[in-house]
C-alpha cells in the first residue's frame, strides 16, 4: 500500500469523495445541499422510486423468473434478480434506464474495479449481487465506493502510470494508465449520480401531479 498519497491523485480523491457524499445524501437524506448552500429535505429512496419506469421500454433490474426486459437478452448479476443487458453491439438508440439499473451498474463497476485492482481479480458480473430493493442498493453502492477508495489509497506514483494496473474486464482498463482509469471512474460517478438525482426529482414531481 502506498505510504503517502501521490500529489496528482489528491484532487481526484477529493472529487470522488465529494461526488460520493453528494449522491449518498441524495439517496438517503435527510438533507441535500441545493448547490447554493441551502439544505433541502429529502427522504430515503423508496422501492417504488427505485423501480419507477418513466417511459415505456425501460431497462431495469428484474426477477430472473420474469426474464429480460424489452430489447435486453440477458439479466446480469447474482441472486434472484438481475440487470437488463445485451451483448455488443448494444441496442440503438440506447434504452432509457431506471434508478435501479443505474445504481446497480454504478455499484458493480466500483466493486469490480476494486476487485481487479487490489483484489483476487476473479469475480465476474455474475458474481456481483443485484439488489431487489432500494435499501440494499444504497448499501451496495456504499460498499463498492468504499472498496474502490481503498484500492486508490494503495496506488503510488508508479502505479498511476502503469498500463493495466487495473484489469477490469468490462472496459478498456487493461490498455489504460491507472490515472486515466481513476479519472474515468470519477466521471461515471458524477454523471450517473446526476442522472439518479434528476430521476428522483422527476418522480417526486410526477407523484405530485393530479391524475398520475
Amino acid at each position: 500500500m502506498a505510504t503517502t498519497t501521490p500529489a496528482r491523485l489528491i484532487p481526484l480523491l477529493e472529487q470522488f469523495d465529494f461526488a460520493r457524499e453528494r449522491l449518498h445524501r441524495r439517496l438517503a437524506g435527510p438533507l441535500v445541499n441545493s448547490g447554493n448552500g441551502t439544505d433541502v429535505p429529502v427522504g430515503p429512496l423508496t422501492d417504488e422510486e427505485y423501480h419507477w419506469a418513466p417511459v415505456p421500454g425501460c431497462w431495469s433490474v428484474r426477477r430472473r423468473t420474469d426474464g429480460p426486459g424489452p430489447r435486453a437478452t440477458l439479466l446480469v448479476g447474482a441472486g434472484a434478480w438481475g440487470r437488463d443487458s445485451a451483448p455488443s453491439p448494444h441496442p440503438v438508440p440506447p434504452p432509457f434506464t431506471t434508478i435501479a439499473w443505474r445504481l446497480s451498474h454504478l455499484s458493480e463497476l466500483l466493486a469490480l474495479r476494486a476487485e481487479y485492482t487490489n483484489g483476487g481479480r476473479a469475480l465476474t458480473r455474475d458474481d456481483h449481487p443485484c439488489p431487489a430493493g432500494a435499501a440494499d442498493a444504497v448499501a451496495a453502492f456504499e460498499a463498492g465506493a468504499t472498496a474502490w477508495r481503498a484500492a486508490l489509497l494503495g496506488a503510488d506514483d508508479a502505479a498511476l502510470d502503469t498500463v493495466g494496473y487495473c484489469t477490469y474486464p468490462y472496459g478498456g482498463d487493461s490498455e489504460e494508465r491507472f490515472l486515466d482509469v481513476v479519472w474515468w471512474v470519477n466521471q461515471e460517478l458524477l454523471h450517473h449520480g446526476a442522472e439518479i438525482a434528476l430521476l428522483r426529482d422527476l418522480y417526486q414531481h410526477s407523484a405530485a401531479t393530479p391524475g398520475r
